[in-house]
């Protein structure tokens, strides 16, 4: 028909309004991100041809768990894709706050130079923006159009510790949509990064 099920039936989707409870927009919930599925990470990237976001102080493991990674952004990317990551500045205070949060040991700015060095094959591609911000993140973002995974940061866990929630997008109003407008205040006070090999 067209339509939205809310515009068609809108007392079954009571989230299309703002203040309303709704857990539709959880498809799935993991106690730690380490438990998400590898074929969900790669069904996710490879599904998205719209828009690619991502939020982070590292990550590397996705580059890591996605071997052609950087290979499928860039096919994306000339088909109209759109990617924006950010990752920490590795020199900036709240990296070295987050470091002693999880116990890391002075090992958090290496990580995220190391993440960097992944990003050299697409930081060059059309489409393509890559920078780092300064804020101290209270969770991480991976948005795949309208799919995502959002990992709410826990004190003294480490990333692959916190839980993991995978969101649909279904409404203006719903929880997928807070995290992406708590994304775009990050993307905002992002410089973008000049990425070399």
């Amino acid at each position: 028909m067209g339509e939205e099920e809310g515009a068609l039936w809108p007392t079954t989707r009571p989230d299309q309004a703002p203040g309303f409870a709704s857990t539709g927009e959880v498809v799935s919930a993991y106690a730690h991100r380490a438990e998400v599925p590898t074929d969900l990470w790669v069904s996710l990237l490879t599904g998205a041809w719209e828009q690619i976001d991502i939020m982070v102080y590292a990550a590397p493991f996705i580059f890591e768990l996605i071997p052609r990674a950087a290979d499928v952004i860039a096919e994306k990317c000339a088909a109209g894709c759109r990617v924006r990551i950010a990752l920490a500045d590795p020199d900036c205070e709240h990296v070295r706050e987050r470091d002693e949060l999880e116990q890391l040991g002075g090992t958090l700015p290496g990580r995220i130079r190391n993440a960097f060095t992944m990003l050299a094959g697409i930081a060059q591609v059309d489409g393509v923006r890559v920078g780092t911000h300064t804020v101290h993140l209270y969770n991480s973002w991976f948005r795949f159009d309208n799919q995502a995974i959002a990992t709410p940061h826990l004190f003294r866990y480490r990333g692959y510790q916190h839980p993991a929630l995978h969101l649909r997008r279904l409404s203006a109003f719903g929880i997928f949509e807070t995290f992406a407008e708590q994304f775009m205040q990050v993307w905002d006070t992002v410089h973008p990064q000049e990425v070399s090999r």
